[in-house]
Protein backbone atom coordinates (compact mmCIF):
# COMPACT_ATOMS: atom_id res chain seq x y z
CA UNK A 1 0.00 0.00 0.00
CA UNK A 2 1.60 3.81 -1.12
CA UNK A 3 0.62 6.73 1.46
CA UNK A 4 0.98 10.20 0.02
CA UNK A 5 1.29 13.14 2.49
CA UNK A 6 -2.29 15.14 3.23
CA UNK A 7 -0.85 17.80 5.33
CA UNK A 8 2.58 18.85 7.10
CA UNK A 9 2.15 20.44 10.75
CA UNK A 10 4.95 21.75 13.20
CA UNK A 11 2.69 21.05 16.51
CA UNK A 12 2.92 17.21 17.61
CA UNK A 13 -0.60 18.35 19.75
CA UNK A 14 -2.26 19.48 16.33
CA UNK A 15 -0.53 16.16 14.35
CA UNK A 16 -2.18 13.97 16.99
CA UNK A 17 -5.82 15.70 16.60
CA UNK A 18 -5.41 15.38 13.14
CA UNK A 19 -4.77 11.63 13.24
CA UNK A 20 -7.66 10.94 15.59
CA UNK A 21 -10.15 13.19 13.56
CA UNK A 22 -9.06 10.68 10.33
CA UNK A 23 -9.10 7.49 12.08
CA UNK A 24 -12.87 8.86 13.35
CA UNK A 25 -14.14 9.40 10.27
CA UNK A 26 -12.81 6.00 8.70
CA UNK A 27 -9.18 7.05 7.16
CA UNK A 28 -6.21 5.13 7.54
CA UNK A 29 -3.05 7.40 8.42
CA UNK A 30 0.13 6.36 9.40
CA UNK A 31 1.55 6.75 12.81
CA UNK A 32 3.71 9.64 13.49
CA UNK A 33 6.84 9.15 13.27
CA UNK A 34 9.72 11.56 15.52
CA UNK A 35 13.44 11.95 14.98
CA UNK A 36 14.58 8.63 15.60
CA UNK A 37 15.32 9.27 19.86
CA UNK A 38 12.50 9.16 22.17
CA UNK A 39 11.31 12.45 23.65
CA UNK A 40 13.55 14.26 20.47
CA UNK A 41 11.19 15.40 18.22
CA UNK A 42 11.90 16.81 14.34
CA UNK A 43 15.54 15.88 15.08
CA UNK A 44 16.62 15.60 11.30
CA UNK A 45 14.30 18.64 10.03
CA UNK A 46 12.34 21.45 10.80
CA UNK A 47 9.39 20.65 8.82
CA UNK A 48 7.38 19.47 11.59
CA UNK A 49 5.27 16.48 11.39
CA UNK A 50 3.70 14.93 7.78
CA UNK A 51 0.27 13.45 7.92
CA UNK A 52 0.19 10.73 5.51
CA UNK A 53 -2.97 8.35 4.23
CA UNK A 54 -3.09 5.65 1.80
CA UNK A 55 -3.58 6.98 -2.01
CA UNK A 56 -6.55 6.19 -2.45
CA UNK A 57 -8.13 8.40 0.54
CA UNK A 58 -5.59 11.25 -0.38
CA UNK A 59 -8.60 13.64 -1.77
CA UNK A 60 -11.24 12.82 0.97
CA UNK A 61 -8.73 13.58 3.51
CA UNK A 62 -7.11 16.42 2.29
CA UNK A 63 -10.63 17.90 2.38
CA UNK A 64 -11.18 16.84 5.90
CA UNK A 65 -8.08 17.70 7.18
CA UNK A 66 -8.00 21.53 5.90
CA UNK A 67 -11.34 22.30 7.29
CA UNK A 68 -9.92 20.78 10.52
CA UNK A 69 -6.98 23.41 10.32
CA UNK A 70 -9.04 26.33 9.56
CA UNK A 71 -10.99 25.73 12.67
CA UNK A 72 -8.11 25.31 14.70
CA UNK A 73 -6.41 28.53 13.96
CA UNK A 74 -7.14 31.04 16.62
CA UNK A 75 -9.27 33.98 15.77
CA UNK A 76 -8.03 37.46 14.83
CA UNK A 77 -8.04 39.98 17.03
CA UNK A 78 -10.75 42.29 16.98
CA UNK A 79 -9.38 46.00 16.78
CA UNK A 80 -12.75 47.34 18.53
CA UNK A 81 -12.00 45.45 21.70
CA UNK A 82 -8.56 46.00 22.08
CA UNK A 83 -7.87 48.43 24.37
Amino acid sequence: MRFAPVAQVRDTSVARVLLVALRAHGFHPLDLREGGLPGVPNLFGPDGFTIEVPEEEVADATLLVGDLLKNMEPPAPNPATMV
